[in-house]
């Protein structure tokens, strides 16, 4: 499941893809558009910021902007770097392996089998959708307001 500190470094990208190319924009700008405590904002900026999804500026004209094109922006990226992997249990993790306490046969256990396959179908959404993505699926109308 995607953490709050997931959804709202995912909200803050969507912000800041939006915002005109050069332009950087201030966390309590961010914050208070997307109803976000502005001191857990700063935490999760400074991840993505470390993950080299975003750059910050001090001073005059400051503030954060995306570090790279929205199209070179993964989803499944941002989410790993703010909540770690995208597996529902570790035993079925690519990147945090860690075999369960009580399992005998990591390589028979059926539920570890399923898990895998979970984290396979949530990382090929995740991996294939990038953030300009993200922003067009946002800005477009939804099915029940589409005119055929």
């Amino acid at each position: 499941m995607l953490t709050k500190k997931g959804k709202y470094g995912l909200k803050a990208l969507v912000h800041l893809a939006q915002i005109e190319p050069g332009k950087t924009a201030f966390v309590s700008e961010i914050a208070e558009q997307n109803n976000i405590s502005k001191k857990f904002l700063d935490a999760i900026l400074l991840e993505l910021r470390k993950g080299g999804i975003l750059r910050s500026k001090k001073g005059p004209g400051g503030g954060y902007a995306l570090a790279k094109p929205a199209s070179q922006i993964s989803i499944g990226q941002a989410v790993r770097i703010l909540d770690g992997p995208l597996a529902p249990i570790r035993c079925a993790s690519k990147t945090a392996f860690e075999a369960c306490d009580d399992c005998d046969d990591p390589e028979d256990c059926q539920v570890r089998h399923s898990m895998t396959e979970v984290r396979d179908a949530i990382s090929a959404v995740l991996d294939n959708m990038t953030l300009e993505q993200m922003v067009a699926k946002r800005s477009a109308p939804s099915v029940g307001e589409q005119i055929l």
